[in-house]
């Protein structure tokens, strides 16, 4: 399976957490600030893109670990969501998990074969 640069997967979740996440925010009878953390952490991999498109090793290495920050962070909203029975925020949560995850996926595929060139 030929998967995208990790650049782009973190381009795709940067812009997939802010849209979902400021959706969720707006949509929200009771907004919460907590509701724009997605959105801030895909303004900070929007930020390390252009360094890990550069194989900066340190931005690399901040994109992966907001990544899988984001993903843990996700888990509290999906299960409200799954016990308000809230389908839209349901929806909008996995393609977050599942957009991240992906991007996670690319980074350490991306690393091994780095680490294979070697």
């Amino acid at each position: 399976m030929k998967m995208i640069k990790p650049f782009i997967a973190s381009l795709i979740n940067a812009f997939l957490l802010i849209s979902l996440g400021a959706w969720g925010y707006l949509a929200s009878d009771t907004p919460s600030f907590t509701a724009l953390i997605p959105v801030a952490l895909g303004i900070l991999l929007l930020i390390f893109n252009k360094g890990l498109k550069n194989d900066n090793k340190i931005a690399a290495h901040l994109v992966v670990l907001l990544t899988f920050i984001v993903l843990i962070g996700l888990l509290k909203p999906f299960s409200g969501a799954l016990s308000r029975s809230d389908i839209p925020a349901i929806t909008r949560v996995i393609i977050m998990m599942i957009s991240s995850i992906y991007a996670l996926i690319t980074f350490i595929k991306s690393f091994i074969d780095v680490r294979k060139q070697r």
